[in-house]
């Protein structure tokens, strides 16, 4: 009796183990789900819905619309000399424009881009004159001082923790202070002295500021390194790590240092790389003229952060893209020689340039919140 109830028992767990066999079919059941919901997370995106969160959107369509009226305003807009005039004037801004809106995406901007262009230039040319060297040793000096520069901006803002404005502003004074300073201390002027019978300038200018001819059509050399920087900083932002940490550093600066996120090192690279266009861009200065006025730039970098804002940056970091500051040149580039083609009154350009500022930021922010919606 006892054995037949010990066998009536082992088959009651036989059943419970196909009851748990059952339970095991639930959990099958269960990564059913799990694989539905996979599916689920793996389902193609909308085209609408990828463009939609484009960052550059709003840029674009502006974009689109000033090229537009300038095209029916101007007879001789469409040009390919007018073109290729617009878009030089483009490069000149978005050389710079796209360092400054990798840092921006990172939270932090720079007042010291503008004057850091002329002292790179003046840095060149009278360590050229004085030591009479040949140009491109200028180049390389210029080169480390104005990374240097950078590097102190990311390094003073990472050990004080002051705000990039009160940081920037500094480096700003001292700049414009120490650009005429030492213009006027060794050259005796406001101005530099033209170095374009020295040895190395035609290659230097070759490099930084000659023209091309694409297709029977002049393109200054800024153009392409312009491209080549749009290029660069879209494969960092998108392809790399480090594009990751500059968003991550952006968005929110303690998160990202909790997962392990370099923020010291990310934000010093980024201004370091605001230097490398500021360089390139006084080098173009510099060989387009063989001298330097001590007192230009000032002002410019407004015009930089005014174009990495309307190609879709955000004042308070985390996102943005590269060729969304290249629309925002663009944008300025169009509306500066524009106006001259249309025969307007120069005196509203400023005027223009503010309402595009108004108008983007405002059509950046719908487009954000619409982007969020449809998510």
């Amino acid at each position: 009796m006892t054995a037949a109830a010990e066998q009536a028992d082992g088959r009651k767990t036989d059943d419970q183990t196909t009851d748990g066999r059952k339970t095991d079919d639930q959990t099958t059941d269960g990564r059913k789900t799990d694989d539905q919901t996979a599916d689920e997370r793996i389902l193609r995106t909308s085209p609408l819905r990828k463009l939609l969160g484009r960052p550059e959107l709003g840029s674009v369509v502006g974009a689109l619309a000033v090229f537009v009226v300038f095209a029916v305003a101007a007879d001789g807009f469409l040009h390919t000399s007018s073109l290729s005039t617009v878009l030089y004037a483009s490069s000149t801004i978005g050389i710079m424009a796209v360092p400054v809106a990798l840092l921006m995406i990172g939270g932090e901007f720079d007042l010291s881009a503008g004057v850091l262009v002329t002292s790179s230039a003046l840095i060149s040319s009278m360590f050229s004159y004085q030591m009479t060297a040949n140009t491109w040793v200028g180049v390389g000096v210029s080169l480390l001082v104005t990374l240097a520069v950078g590097a102190f901006n990311g390094f003073m803002l990472t050990r004080t923790k002051l705000p990039s404005f009160i940081v920037t502003l500094g480096t700003f004074l001292m700049l414009t202070g120490m650009n005429l300073g030492f213009t006027k201390l060794i050259d005796g002027t406001v101005s530099t002295k033209t170095i374009g019978d020295m040895e190395g300038f035609p290659s230097a200018h070759a490099v930084f500021a000659s023209t091309l001819s694409l297709g029977g059509v002049d393109v200054k050399v800024t153009i392409l390194w312009w491209l080549g920087l749009v290029a660069l900083a879209s494969w960092i932002l998108l392809r790399t790590r480090t594009g990751n940490w500059i968003f991550a550093v952006g968005g929110n600066e303690d998160a990202a240092r909790a997962v392990g996120v370099p923020v010291a090192r990310t934000k010093i690279g980024l201004y370091m790389g605001v230097a490398f266009g500021a360089w390139i861009s006084g080098q173009h200065l510099l060989f387009s003229f063989d001298a330097v006025q001590s007192g230009e730039g000032v002002g410019n970098e407004l015009i930089y952060i005014i174009a990495a804002v309307i190609g879709g940056c955000l004042i308070t970091g985390g996102y943005g893209s590269a060729v969304g500051s290249a629309v925002g040149a663009l944008l300025f580039g169009m509306t500066s020689k524009g106006i001259v083609f249309a025969e307007w009154n120069p005196d509203w350009f400023k005027f223009f340039l503010g309402a595009m500022l108004l108008l983007a930021t405002l059509l950046n922010t719908w487009v954000r919140k619409r982007a969020e919606a449809v998510k």
